[in-house]
């Protein structure tokens, strides 16, 4: 078997004056996997990712990445096999999105030098597959918010890496941009063996593409496994304190979480 191409040992983490966000989590992750970190808001799992990435360094434990400490790793070095996505905002200058989309390049572009064919080549194919190269010219922060998440999740494949990190990638999607961004990120992991750790709310999703599931309680590891072991209707009443109908899709083999309202609502209505 080979070596993880992330493995986290006994992580704890906690903001200056707050309280601890990750405590104590050990979780490897295969190399060519596809993991879903998923729970409820304020449970750490931005903070799991970012210190995947190396945005944060650990208080305890350790982090390693691509077989690199990702918090002490030279940057450029870390960048040609580690790619982020997180939610994007607007960047205040008129950038066209071809010029976002190259910076991914960023990376692989020695000096001072301007981009050559191949990089040329690797942004077109990345906004093809993401369905912006319609887009190139558009300035950036004239885009919609699912179209500027759509960039960023091409800039990251342009950067041609190991492991793809994104944080609600599909945030502001509607459900056709959805599945179309989750088809591609599939593909890409079939085809090219890409390693892709996303942090989702959306259960369904993370059934239905994803290999195994970390699910995240109050900065601690409550299970990972394949969908059907840890998204059950005990983990999510524990987890998320809420209630919900769990079934299997007879389409598609693969579980429907479907939230239900409290007594109180159904009373109401």
């Amino acid at each position: 078997m080979s070596e993880p191409i992330i493995r986290m040992k006994d992580v704890s983490f906690s903001y200056a004056g707050g309280a601890l966000r990750i405590e104590g989590l050990s979780v490897d992750v295969a190399r060519g996997e596809m993991l879903a970190v998923v729970g409820p808001n304020g449970s750490g799992k931005t903070t799991l990712l970012r210190l995947m990435a190396g945005m944060l360094r650990p208080m305890r434990g350790s982090v390693e990445v691509c077989g690199l400490d990702p918090a002490h790793s030279e940057r450029r070095l870390f960048a040609r096999r580690v790619a982020v996505v997180t939610p994007q905002a607007p960047m205040g200058f008129p950038y066209t999105v071809l010029e976002v989309v190259l910076m991914g390049r960023a990376p692989h572009v020695e000096g001072f030098r301007l981009e050559t064919a191949r990089d040329l080549e690797a942004a077109h194919r990345a906004m093809e597959a993401t369905h912006v190269l319609e887009l190139a010219s558009r300035a950036f922060d004239t885009l919609s918010s699912g179209e500027r998440q759509r960039v960023a999740v091409a800039r990251a494949l342009a950067q041609e890496p190991e492991l793809l990190l994104l944080d609600e990638p599909a945030a502001f999607l509607d459900i056709k941009q959805q599945t179309a961004l989750y088809d591609v990120l599939q593909l890409l992991h079939e085809q090219q063996n890409l390693t892709v750790v996303s942090v989702l709310h959306d259960l369904n999703l993370a059934s239905l593409y994803f290999d195994r599931v970390a699910m995240i309680k109050a900065g601690a590891l409550y299970a990972v496994g394949a969908p059907e072991k840890v998204i059950t209707y005990v983990a999510i009443r524990e987890v998320f304190e809420t209630d919900v109908y769990v079934d299997l899709n007879d389409l598609t083999g693969t579980l429907n979480v479907l939230p239900l309202p409290s007594r109180r609502s159904s009373r109401k209505a």
